[in-house]
């Protein structure tokens, strides 16, 4: 779901700093809306880039999950590690965190976007959590902190984080973030409670609040483009989620 104001702020990010020699990795990397090798390229300070993700197509250059780009890879692996709209798709974010955290070397930087609440719920294939900067400021305490600012077009999060020489991981574990499909701070989604006919029943409540919206909002065409938007969407999702 990466727009252009996503893309903006990675090109400041890359063009920001005096790369020499630098290697890439790009986490998310298919290319639906545009990718980041492009301007890896054009900057001209970079040895390599590497987009990986959880399927092969434009962009990809390995099929890699983002929660194991560590065993792809290696500790300490790439100067610079690009991760757009990606956090708020994958149930386990904290072991995402992690792996961006330690495939980023010493000195190295993350560059990072996501959505916060007020993003509409969008399922490709799932859709989990919302993200304030105070989340990405507690998240990323570990790292010192060179940028962070709201997404000017949507509710997001823009940030550029640098790994400290002398790094030690923040634990995580009892740490809360909203979810989209509770509506709450809700400390996991991994547990019972959230399996089979119940998770489909939230995650398809949450589709339904947002056809509520766009049925109501005078910009979009009509409130029947809306329904056969969201019909599709809560298909899609019973189809991936089977159990």
């Amino acid at each position: 779901m990466s727009n252009a104001g996503c893309a903006l702020y990675v090109a400041r990010s890359l063009l920001g700093e005096g790369y020499h020699d630098a290697r890439v990795l790009e986490v998310g990397s298919f290319d639906v809306s545009g990718g980041y090798r492009s301007l890896v390229e054009l900057h001209g300070g970079f040895s390599s880039y590497t987009g990986v993700d959880i399927v092969e197509g434009p962009g990809v250059d390995q099929v890699c999950d983002a929660c194991d780009v560590v065993s792809c890879f290696g500790e300490d692996s790439f100067d610079v590690v690009i991760n757009t709209d990606l956090l708020e798709h994958v149930r386990d974010w904290r072991t995402v965190v992690s792996n961006l955290k330690r495939v980023c070397r010493p000195g190295g930087v993350i560059i990072l976007t996501t959505r916060s609440r007020g993003c509409g719920y969008h399922a490709v294939p799932y859709d989990f959590w919302r993200f304030e900067t105070t989340d990405i400021k507690e998240i990323f305490a570990d790292f010192e902190l060179m940028d962070i600012e709201k997404d000017p077009r949507e509710p997001g999060v823009f940030a550029k984080m640098r790994k400290s020489l002398d790094f030690v991981e923040r634990d995580l574990s009892d740490y809360h973030l909203y979810s989209i499909v509770t509506r709450s701070r809700v400390k996991e989604l991994n547990n019972e409670s959230m399996r089979g006919g119940r998770y489909l029943l939230l995650m398809a409540g949450a589709l339904l609040r947002q056809f509520a919206k766009w049925a109501l909002d005078d910009s979009r065409t009509s409130a029947g483009a809306a329904f056969r938007k969201q019909v599709a969407a809560i298909k899609l999702i019973l189809k991936l989620s089977r159990l």
